[in-house]
């Protein structure tokens, strides 16, 4: 779970980034707009999806102006009909305008990345594997995204480098071994999960010996994948990765692997179609 200081942080940060981004030192088309015309905008789907972006609307707000109100139907997480009205801004047409592009934009990219974490966790959901979600991510966009997937009804991996152990194939050249790399992880972090990639049978062996908590095993065949199964049955948890899309997940799934962690989740994301109406 992303911790909630973490995200309001991230939430509070994207919005300074995207409204100065979008604004520069002046919105010169809404300074066309009468300072005080009221304005009533209405924010509607028009596709099917799954709803995110709550946060960073408020915050758009809050940041924009003191005279605008968000009248919500819906939350992060919900499902939404074609043509379903989400939420209403009610206040001064200027900042509404101002703020028009950098909500739908998050709404439209999160919802999007919540649709497609949707898809996937549907296909597994009388499964007990775990689908998590990767580093690969939008540079500045990691906590949204990962969020979004959560509302999507998957979960997180590590939000990042700090907060669990992932040693991978240059980590074990680089230290010297699965072993002696498991080793070093314990002695310098031990309460952090220890998470190692191994590339063939035997390594995953040698890191059943050497006591990491899980094993990544990347790019497996289906029959190395069952064999892997087999021998960490009650010694190690298994985490399959490597070009899994939807049209794959119930195989692997199905081989008895305890994580399935998917780059497309955030990589290859479809924007939701979303309509920003105003109403004089």
């Amino acid at each position: 779970m992303i911790p909630k200081k973490l995200l309001f942080e991230s939430v509070q940060k994207n919005v300074v980034a995207a409204l100065e981004e979008d604004l520069g030192p002046e919105d010169v088309t809404a300074s066309l707009i009468q300072e005080n015309r009221p304005i009533l905008a209405k924010v509607i789907s028009r596709q099917e999806a799954i709803f995110c972006g709550k946060f960073w609307v408020v915050e758009t707000v809050k940041q924009i102006s003191t005279q605008v109100s968000i009248n919500w139907q819906v939350d992060d997480g919900d499902r939404l009909k074609k043509d379903q009205l989400l939420f209403s801004l009610e206040g001064p047409a200027k900042p509404i305008l101002s703020a028009e592009r950098t909500i739908l934009n998050f709404c439209q990219f999160l919802s999007g990345t919540a649709t497609k974490a949707h898809r996937y966790s549907q296909l597994l959901v009388n499964s007990k594997v775990q689908i998590l979600d990767t580093r690969k991510t939008i540079p500045g966009l990691r906590i949204a995204q990962k969020y979004a997937i959560q509302c999507g009804g998957c979960r997180n991996h590590r939000l990042g480098l700090f907060d669990a152990y992932l040693i991978k194939e240059n980590h074990i050249i680089s230290c010297g071994g699965i072993a002696k790399s498991i080793q070093l992880a314990r002695e310098k972090h031990a309460g952090l999960p220890i998470e190692i990639e191994v590339e063939t049978l035997e390594e995953l062996c040698e890191a059943i010996k050497a006591g990491a908590h899980i094993a990544l095993i990347d790019n497996f065949s289906s029959e190395e994948t069952q064999q892997a199964v087999k021998i960490a049955k009650g010694k190690i948890k298994l985490e399959a990765s490597g070009g899994i899309t939807l049209a794959s997940i119930e195989k692997i799934a199905q081989s008895g692997v305890d994580y399935i962690s998917i780059g497309d989740l955030s990589k290859e994301v479809i924007p939701v179609d979303l309509s920003m109406r105003f109403y004089g």
